[in-house]
């Protein structure tokens, strides 16, 4: 894992021809024309792009779980984000960037040190999902990003329980099914002093047969109200 460098953007993956969302201009010189992902992935990217347009550079960026490190490597070619630190409790053999490991309690930095802390499809693998959005509105003075997803009974979590160990068994990720329900982690962020200023739901992340799962997706960002 990472000494707490800042994170190196890799090349892209050769075996990919599907173009990427257009840049922010401020970093269209850097774009990397082409990334190896699939649909699903690419619909997030899209819906962050959209959530972060217009809202000026974002210096740093807390990138929470970053999982292979795509979105930290990338995101900074797509938006106003200028760095990323990427966080994790592990590293992935195989990644895009090398993440900053941390306990999984406490995040190592001081409060509200960063414009922007993100998580995608992290939350739900957490032991405690309202402690760790507690530990990432800590760190941000700004922005919160948060795409996940969200049921309202046991058919909704079952199928959300289906779809995770289908995407996370090749990689060793264990799937504790610590879903939100009823919108518990939004209420809980809206009574911390942020205001919601982009919200997507349902997400279209899949396509085909898969899409009548996408009222089980959303993707939020909330601004401090205290800024």
């Amino acid at each position: 894992m990472s000494d707490g460098r800042r994170p190196t953007t890799m090349s892209p993956r050769a075996d990919d021809d599907m173009p990427l969302p257009t840049p922010h201009p401020s970093r269209a010189d850097g774009l990397i024309a082409r990334l190896s992902t699939t649909p699903y992935r690419r619909s997030i990217v899209d819906g962050i792009v959209a959530a972060l347009a217009d809202r000026g550079p974002l210096e740093r960026a807390l990138d929470f779980g970053a999982g292979d490190g795509f979105f930290a490597a990338h995101l900074p070619q797509l938006t106003g984000i200028q760095q990323v630190t990427p966080v994790d409790v592990v590293e992935r053999t195989s990644s895009w960037v090398k993440p900053l490991l941390y306990d999984g309690q406490t995040l190592p930095f001081t409060d509200r040190s960063f414009d922007l802390a993100y998580a995608v499809d992290v939350l739900h693998h957490c032991p405690d999902p309202i402690a760790a959005l507690a530990e990432m509105t800590r760190c941000t003075r700004r922005f919160l990003l948060v795409k996940d997803h969200n049921h309202t009974g046991p058919v909704g979590k079952a199928v959300l329980a289906v779809l995770d160990e289908l995407g996370n068994r090749r990689f060793g990720i264990p799937s504790p099914q610590h879903y939100q329900q009823r919108w518990a982690w939004v209420d809980w962020i809206e009574s911390q002093g942020f205001v919601r200023c982009h919200w997507v739901h349902p997400m279209p992340c899949h396509r085909g047969p898969l899409a009548m799962t996408n009222q089980l997706q959303f993707l939020g960002l909330w601004a401090r109200a205290d800024v």
